[in-house]
């Protein structure tokens, strides 16, 4: 069986791409842009020290599932599993989600990659691939056996259901909240060797001065992050009439699109590392900017 019209959205940000795909199949008919902010996956930014291209994988996804609640859609975890796993735990699992399928509710898995479970057959689970055109990451899973994650197995599996959509205002002000804590209390959303927030800036501007600026990593987190600040400015933008004083808006939509544009000159693995190196300082000097104007929103609102 498979679930119609389930598609996952060709974001760089696979996890955004999913969630997109789960509430078009509940019919919950926001922007892309709504869905990045009202999540808080617009102002979320994880970087690891050496410029990983784990980033985009490696961080709390917790305050963000909870914030996903606000726009209707549900997030239920079902554990994390690696090669160690037993049968009997890999079996209960798969349970879950076979009944979730069958209920007509989308599921979700992490391992390389945020991917839909978009159904199952006699063997395996039918996942999708992302990017058309590319076979990268497999787009099944084989009950039992997860062969197709080869030695690589850190694994974690989500049903999503529908909920119950609350006021966009409501949810603006508790995404904003999200921004502000992320930046003022960034050791509370990263562990490690990663960073958020400012350590973020902190983190990438040391890796490219090590020599780490050129690699897969830059290119891969200046994709996925760029996205999300490119988002977070169309948001501002649509959420203006929310706000006490709508005009508010045009300053912080302006300060994240140029945030975004500065991020994704940082892919470019032709650049220079002193390039680079500018672009981020002029990128996390808009932020410092963005977040006092939001925090200044939110002693308004409340």
């Amino acid at each position: 069986m498979q679930l119609d019209r389930l598609h996952q959205a060709p974001f760089s940000g696979t996890f955004m791409g999913a969630v997109r795909g789960a509430l078009n199949h509940y019919g919950i008919g926001v922007t892309d842009a709504f869905v990045y902010g009202a999540s808080g996956h617009a102002f979320a930014m994880n970087i690891h020290n050496q410029l990983c291209p784990s980033g985009p994988y490696c961080f709390d996804r917790a305050p963000i599932l909870a914030l996903l609640e606000n726009v209707g859609l549900h997030t239920a975890s079902l554990g994390f599993f690696h090669g160690g796993s037993s049968a009997d735990e890999r079996d209960h699992a798969e349970v879950q989600m076979r009944d979730a399928l069958e209920s007509g509710e989308p599921c979700m898995l992490v391992n390389m990659e945020f991917q839909l479970i978009t159904g199952c057959d006699e063997t395996a689970f039918l996942t999708a691939q992302p990017w058309p055109g590319h076979d990268f990451p497999p787009a099944r899973l084989t009950y039992g056996s997860w062969s197709e994650l080869g030695e690589e197995v850190h694994i974690n599996f989500y049903v999503f259901r529908r909920g119950r959509i609350v006021a966009h205002r409501a949810a603006a002000r508790a995404a904003l909240a999200y921004a502000v804590d992320l930046w003022r209390n960034p050791t509370a959303h990263s562990a490690g060797d990663y960073g958020m927030g400012p350590d973020a800036y902190t983190n990438w501007k040391s890796a490219v001065e090590a020599g780490h600026g050129t690699g897969h990593g830059c290119w891969w987190n200046g994709m996925v992050w760029s996205e999300s600040r490119t988002r977070a400015g169309e948001y501002f933008r649509e959420i203006a009439p929310l706000l006490p004083d709508p005009s508010a808006a045009d300053p912080l939509a302006d300060h994240y699109a140029a945030v975004g544009s500065l991020l994704h000159s940082c892919a470019d693995k032709e650049a220079t590392p002193e390039a680079k190196l500018a672009h981020l300082t002029e990128a996390e000097a808009h932020e410092i900017e963005a977040i006092a104007k939001i925090e200044a929103i939110l002693q308004q609102m409340g």
